[in-house]
């Protein structure tokens, strides 16, 4: 019965645990009739979680899921995808000896069965695939391959996929495809998508042509906008993400510390969405071309104005300020916090990706990372005045352990008595292999839950634990499923806090019922 599986994941968020046969039908029946308030569904291994405007509409979502007839399968008559593969993949025996079969007869095995999307994750457009009649589960690689092309077509576990991109992967490579999985031409850009049919057919290997050498890139000239003289660690354009497209393997991505980049929009009077500049640690020079107004928030760091003929000035975060043709702006190294954001009147004008500027550094999404040389475009300058200076949260300073505020996540109850004590008790340390896709954590290691979970959405905050026992904290560019439990969720209004966490700071976790609107 639902009751038993209808969890909270978070404030936002709701998880339902359904019979893997029926996770298609659910999800169906939820987007033909969407619960007030429900912004998206993610499909998982068993499991469908829906996302709302609000805690309040959570809440009554949860109610109604709770009382929900349970879903009955349907047959699946979604779109039919034929896919063309090569059958000469690096695994292809291995896979012959799992199966006790030959080579042909994995080939006869993954040609003659109907399979369709389960649900997509690990990346934009990844589908995974099952079957409509039983199959036998093939074991992933020991060792998974850094590297697996394009068009890879693999099996793992009870699931066949083809890659959309080249990424690291440890699944059994049985195949290749010349299919499109992933086209940003395409509405939607996945090629799979939640509902759909696929039918492999095998054939032979084609004579590849090779392809001219690229066009060249226009040299960038210094308009109007802000010339890039030195980066930092990392600098990316972000704005607040492209929410709504998980379904297809992609997550909301955007800025870090969302507050921060909304405050600074508000001091240069842009839309609180608008495009600005994430910068990791400092060390970021903007150069303006033509004049400018700028505000900085986030992260503390000394903040220099120099003018081309050698005089300086220093300029406070949380103040709008004007750069005048030629003026120079030196972030120093961070004192406190992380990231930096900058917002310049006007926003910073690259072209948009699925409808936003944000750079997501796990799917490859939007703007490269900013470089030197780079010349940032500057959009049109609102017709509102610049905001008053408003005073900035304290950020970090790795001084003292970092509070964060946890719900309950909707695996907790699968983890080993004390696991939850554990959390909140113990000093954990941020290790330097964090970064946008989640804060990892060293400390006396967690035990681990009893039991395994299947592929699941991942919301912002999440608190998964791999089998190290060391709790990974999922920041803004986090996979849109992920296969560990999770344990605990940081509280909404802490994620902003979560993303300014230095390297090396020491970290705290407090459990709370808050939720953002009561």
């Amino acid at each position: 019965m639902f009751r038993a599986d209808v969890r909270r994941f978070g404030a936002r968020a709701v998880r339902v645990r359904v019979d893997p046969g029926t996770v298609e039908a659910l999800r169906a029946s939820l987007a033909a009739e969407p619960l007030p308030g429900q912004l998206e569904l993610v499909a998982g291994a068993e499991s469908v979680t829906v996302r709302f405007d609000g805690a309040g509409s959570a809440r009554r979502g949860e109610r109604r899921l709770v009382d929900m007839t349970p879903p009955e399968a349907v047959p699946l008559d979604g779109p039919l995808v034929e896919i063309e593969v090569v059958y000469d993949g690096e695994d292809l025996r291995d896979v012959a000896e799992q199966l006790g079969t030959d080579e042909a007869g994995v080939v006869r095995m993954h040609t003659t069965r109907a399979w369709h999307v389960g649900f997509l994750g690990f990346a934009p457009g990844f589908a995974y695939l099952r079957s409509t009649e039983p199959v036998q589960e093939i074991a992933r690689r020991a060792s998974p391959r850094v590297r697996v092309p394009a068009g890879a077509v693999g099996l793992a576990g009870e699931y066949s996929a083809v890659y959309p991109r080249t990424s690291p992967g440890g699944w059994q490579l049985i195949g290749r495809t010349d299919a499109e999985l992933w086209s940003l031409d395409r509405d939607p850009p996945a090629l799979l998508v939640p509902g759909a049919r696929v039918r492999f057919t095998a054939v032979r290997a084609r004579i590849a042509v090779p392809a001219g050498p690229p066009p060249s890139l226009p040299v960038p000239r210094a308009g109007r906008g802000l010339v890039v003289r030195e980066t930092g660690l990392q600098s990316l354009v972000e704005d607040l993400g492209r929410p709504g497209r998980a379904a297809i393997g992609v997550t909301r991505s955007g800025a870090a510390d969302r507050g921060a980049l909304r405050k600074a929009n508000r001091l240069v009077g842009n839309p609180s969405g608008a495009a600005g500049i994430e910068n990791a640690g400092g060390g970021l020079e903007l150069v303006a071309a033509g004049e400018q107004v700028l505000a900085v928030t986030g992260a503390e760091a000394a903040l220099v104005v120099e003018s081309p003929d050698g005089r300086w000035r220093t300029v406070e975060r949380g103040r709008p300020f004007a750069l005048d043709d030629g003026d120079l702006l030196e972030i120093g190294p961070v004192t406190a916090g992380l990231r930096v954001v900058i917002a310049v009147r006007g926003g910073v004008d690259v072209p948009p990706v699925l409808g936003s500027r944000s750079t997501d550094t796990l799917a490859h999404l939007g703007p490269a990372a900013i470089a030197a040389g780079d010349v940032l475009p500057v959009g049109r300058a609102p017709r509102t005045v610049v905001g008053e200076p408003e005073s900035l949260p304290a950020v970090p300073d790795g001084s003292s352990p970092t509070v964060l505020d946890v719900l309950h996540g909707p695996d907790a109850e699968i983890f080993p008595a004390g696991a939850w004590e554990h959390l909140l008790e113990e000093h954990w340390e941020v290790t330097p292999h964090s970064d946008r896709v989640g804060v990892r954590l060293a400390g006396q290691p967690l035990a681990r839950a009893d039991g395994e979970v299947q592929s699941q959405a991942l919301v912002p905050g999440a608190i998964q634990v791999p089998p190290s026992g060391e709790p990974v904290v999922f920041v803004v560019d986090h996979p849109t499923t992920g296969g560990y439990p999770v344990l605990a969720v940081v509280a909404e209004h802490h994620l902003d806090r979560l993303a300014q966490l230095p390297l090396g700071s020491p970290v705290r976790f407090a459990a709370t019922n808050a939720t953002p609107d009561g």
